[in-house]
């Protein structure tokens, strides 16, 4: 798992697994797998799956060549709401892209350094058996 800047101030974590090494055959393979990890996990809540490829088509936006597919799975872990700006920064989202050859996960940074642990302990998951 990579950790960068995404336009200088977003803490973004990203993932790229290639086709071979994992179980999924699609996006859609992915996004039932996330939401199985999100129902069962007893602080999270499944909210909804956005379609980000298609709704950038839909308004004729541009779109970076090699991209197949692009759909965000959206939950909130949260347990506590002890200020309104955890509003700002609730609820989490994950990017699931497709290209070619590889699936790319991404995430901002969740303040709770055991919740990004716990996002990547689920992308490994996602992993063939011999790749863990």
């Amino acid at each position: 798992m990579k950790k960068s800047k995404f336009m200088e101030k977003y803490p973004v974590y990203t993932v790229e697994l290639l086709k071979q090494e994992i179980k999924a055959q699609s996006i859609d393979d992915i996004l039932d797998y996330f939401k199985i990890k999100i129902e069962e996990h007893p602080a999270s809540k499944l909210i909804a799956v956005f379609n980000h490829f298609t709704h950038t088509q839909n308004l004729d936006g541009e779109i970076m060549d090699g991209l197949l597919d692009a759909q965000n799975i959206i939950f909130c872990f949260g347990t506590t709401l002890l200020d309104t700006k955890m509003t700002a920064v609730r609820p989490r989202s994950l990017g699931v892209c497709e290209l070619d050859d590889k699936f790319v996960i991404e995430f901002m940074e969740i303040p709770r350094e055991e919740l990004n642990a716990l996002i990547e302990f689920w992308i490994k998951g996602l992993l063939n058996n011999d790749e863990k």
